[in-house]
């Protein structure tokens, strides 16, 4: 579409609340009216009528003790009922908790969701204690296995959205994005990634592909488990054959 089309259809109130969401939606903590405002280049005056409309809608979530907004779950609802999500999570919920009630493991699937990656599926573990990664969750692509595992399968167009959108990958000098480009390719060939947590000490994740490199249908199947839970080296190599054969049986469940 054209600029000038483009400023002839459109909509200033709607514009204001897609920023108001779309920059919420990037933010890990809720933010004030003020800083919501300074976010997306407007004035707290321009979004006080959008974010009180945004929160009667149930978009929004605004603490009572702080004032601060934050984006609620209804838009991850909305999320689910489109396929091919919505055949996704019908096919692989029942999969993943067989595999955390055998395994022991609490598992999750991401899949890329505007250049971040989105838990949309989470299985609890039996055990007394083990991690869990809230539906709904977003990260940096490049801060995650799951994320990586990802960008791997991805075509060149998405990869180059991505690194132009991700923080990490912008701090990074030529050295390391060659080491990731590296890593990304073993990531394909092997078909999956086992690596001690980007984000957390302690931890280690072994993620799989869902589905076939540059499908469609692209997503992954992750543990996170403490590290010191893992034992040897045999009970590794378990857990890796045990993620990667469920998310072969989701794969084929799916028919990607």
């Amino acid at each position: 579409m054209s600029e000038e089309k483009s400023n002839k259809y459109a909509v200033p109130a709607l514009d204001k609340g897609m920023d108001v969401l779309e920059f919420l939606a990037s933010k890990a903590m809720p933010l004030s009216q003020t800083e919501i405002a300074h976010g997306i280049n407007r004035s707290a005056n321009e979004i006080y009528r959008i974010l009180i409309s945004l929160e009667n809608r149930g978009y929004l979530i605004r603490d009572e003790i702080s004032g601060k907004y934050s984006v609620s779950l209804k838009l991850y609802s909305l999320s689910r009922k489109i396929s091919p999500i919505d055949q996704l999570r019908e096919t692989a919920i029942p999969i993943m908790e067989d595999f955390s009630a055998q395994s022991g493991h609490a598992a999750h699937l991401s899949i890329l969701y505007q250049s971040k990656v989105m838990v949309v599926i989470h299985s609890r573990s039996h055990a007394p204690v083990s991690l869990s990664i809230a539906e709904g969750t977003l990260f940096n692509t490049l801060d995650t296995t799951s994320g990586r595992v990802l960008l791997a399968n991805s075509n060149e167009a998405v990869k180059s959205l991505i690194y132009e959108r991700d923080n990490t990958y912008q701090k990074m000098n030529s050295l390391k994005k060659k080491q990731l480009e590296q890593e990304l390719q073993n990531i394909l060939v092997n078909g999956h990634c086992f690596r001690k947590s980007l984000l957390t000490n302690g931890v280690s994740d072994c993620a799989a592909i869902i589905g076939q490199p540059e499908g469609a249908v692209i997503a992954v199947l992750a543990v996170s488990t403490f590290t010191s839970s893992l034992g040897n080296d045999e009970s590794i190599e378990q857990l890796i054959q045990n993620v990667k054969e469920t998310a072969n049986k989701i794969s084929a469940r799916v028919g990607c």
